[in-house]
């Protein structure tokens, strides 16, 4: 007997636009693309475009980004656009005052070789931090606690933005800003699943002058579905930011109003802060799964624990074993695990070195496989602390952009927590994050070293976009998701859904997930899988229990010229929409 499925699988093909549109269209088999869509006990099928594809959580950002190529612009351009969207149409997630991690890929032209980089705009600790700011008078750090403006980091989505469309932007500036403008001086009609959301954190924003007037009624109740919500606050800091670039935040009058109203509000972000925000630019992180190259974030994201996770499963025939067996959920959990243990090590620079290469290194995942056995399960006694250093050489959001050039974008950006610290500087209509939540406050023990609080230094994330490249070593798979502790082992599952299992990405993308964190921590399984299973795990030493829904993946997979995008309705209001 099979568990109820979650709503968003039972209601998916009767009420997804993403999925509702050529469902007997086919895919070549044989080139990774799940084979015949509609063979195989595979009911979910991609969105199909010619000139190039958007998949995001948001309908409105998703259109604006299709709207970019069709005006020529090209990835970057759109993928720009589509951020600075959903900072007016997703402002839970997306932002102006948070961060978050973009990968980019440019193919080769007639005067440019194909080129990959990585850029971290994720946020860094104000100078000002002290080591106990977060702590109670019991010295210790309460999460549950409301967050507010002292637990604002730096923020870096307006300096990512510009620095990629500095280097490969094809549009103006201006024109890439314009759209979000439009959108928040005309208004969005909310949807049933913004406007809840908004409802559902009323009371927190309501306790903030500056977030109650940018996003609440004037009597403190949320706009709801069908109402048209019109932002003029953060229109004009949209405008500032079009006319005067990254300036205008880091340094302009805008930057001296976000400064006075953090500083106001009781927290200690300045204007030498903000002045001094850089982004990281950098190769990614590659490694490779079953011949195929995969471009991962570096840290501070998590690009080197999917690496290592993938890294240590490519020891078993996954693909023979078949989807949602009990030895393929054993092998995923147990792997978990391994890389949570491994997770200690990644921190922020420049206090601390992660050791990325050797954590994603094919050479530790064999130390790290050889702990794991079909028949039991790993105690956190049973997993040793690991050294790579001799092999060197939840409320997010993610979106996927293609070109018909052969340039791609995956970026995922975040507030940290569902509308960030819940504050707003009066008159800017830009929430700030609580990134600064992400350290390890009052821990001293060794699994927190890498992660212990600074002054200047970058914050860590689960986050990890990606760029899977097919045999021919072009762009195969775009994707990335939002979930906080869920991002990592979701990522990890749709690869192997696309590599091992054969499935098209929109079925890759919807069959359920499971989720192990460390050692000890109970194996999660969202609904949908048999009932034998939880049986058959526990058998192994597991404890298992039910989930909700797990992360939000939005990918695109690149067959020939068809662009193949799956918006995953995990989280509503996603879409994935092709260019014709």
């Amino acid at each position: 007997m099979l568990k109820p499925l979650p709503l968003f699988m039972a209601v998916l093909l009767l009420v997804s636009p993403a999925f509702a549109q050529e469902p007997q269209v086919q895919t070549r088999p044989g080139v990774g693309s799940g084979g015949d869509i509609v063979s195989y006990g595979q009911i979910h099928s991609p969105v199909i475009g010619r000139g190039g594809m958007v998949v995001s959580q948001s309908a409105p950002a998703s259109e604006v980004g299709v709207r970019i190529l069709r005006l020529g612009g090209n990835a970057v351009d759109a993928a720009v656009a589509v951020a600075f969207a959903q900072a007016v149409t997703l402002p839970r997630a997306g932002n102006l005052g948070g961060g978050g991690y973009m990968l980019v890929h440019m193919a080769a032209t007639e005067t440019r070789p194909a080129s990959d980089i990585a850029i971290n705009y994720y946020g860094v600790a104000p100078h000002a931090l002290t080591p106990d700011l977060l702590l109670d008078d019991s010295g210790r750090f309460d999460r549950s606690a409301p967050a507010g403006f002292l637990n604002v980091s730096v923020p870096g989505t307006v300096a990512g933005l510009w620095e990629a469309h500095r280097r490969f932007g094809s549009l103006p500036w201006a024109d890439v800003v314009a759209p979000a403008l439009a959108l928040a001086e005309d208004g969005v009609v909310l949807s049933d699943g913004e406007a809840d959301a908004t409802a559902g954190r009323a009371g927190v924003l309501a306790r903030d002058p500056g977030a109650r007037e940018a996003y609440l009624k004037p009597d403190g109740s949320a706009y709801g579905a069908g109402e048209r919500f019109r932002q003029p606050h953060l229109a004009s800091s949209l405008r500032q930011i079009q006319t005067g670039g990254a300036d205008a935040f880091y340094r302009g009058d805008l930057a001296h109003r976000i400064v006075a109203g953090v500083l106001a509000g009781g927290g200690i972000m300045d204007a030498r802060d903000l002045a001094d925000y850089r982004v990281e630019v950098s190769a990614p992180i590659w490694s490779s799964y079953r011949g195929h190259r995969i471009a991962n974030m570096p840290p501070t994201a998590s690009g080197v624990s999917v690496a290592q996770a993938l890294n240590i499963l490519e020891g078993w025939p996954l693909g023979e074993m078949g989807w949602g067996s009990v030895d393929s959920l054993h092998l995923i959990a147990e792997t978990m695990k391994i890389v949570s243990a491994d997770r200690r090590l990644i921190g922020g620079a420049p206090q601390w070195r992660t050791p990325a290469n050797g954590l994603a290194s094919k050479a530790f995942a064999a130390e790290r496989r050889a702990l794991i056995a079909m028949d039991r399960s790993l105690g956190a006694a049973d997993i040793a602390t690991g050294d790579p250093f001799p092999y060197e050489s939840r409320d997010t959001t993610h979106f996927s952009v293609a070109d018909a050039q052969g340039n791609v974008v995956s970026n995922t950006y975040t507030l940290s927590n569902s509308y960030g610290a819940h504050v707003a500087a009066p008159g800017t209509g830009i929430l700030l994050n609580n990134s600064l939540d992400n350290f390890s406050w009052g821990r001293v023990d060794d699994d927190a070293i890498a992660n212990q609080p600074a002054p200047g230094k970058r914050l860590g994330s689960t986050i990890t976009p990606m760029i899977v490249f097919g045999e021919d070593d072009r762009p195969w798979l775009v994707t990335g998701t939002p979930g906080g502790s869920y991002i990592i082992a979701t990522m990890v599952q749709l690869v192997i859904n696309v590599i091992d299992h054969d499935l098209n990405i929109a079925e890759a993308a919807m069959r359920p997930r499971i989720n192990q964190g460390s050692a000890g921590r109970p194996l999660e399984l969202e609904g949908g899988y048999s009932r034998d299973i939880d049986r058959l795990l526990e058998a192994r030493g597991h404890t298992v229990r039910p989930s909700a829904t797990m992360g939000s993946t939005q990918s695109i997979m690149i067959d020939g010229d068809r662009f193949l995008g799956a918006a995953d309705t995990r989280r509503p209001d996603a879409l994935a929409l092709g260019v014709r």
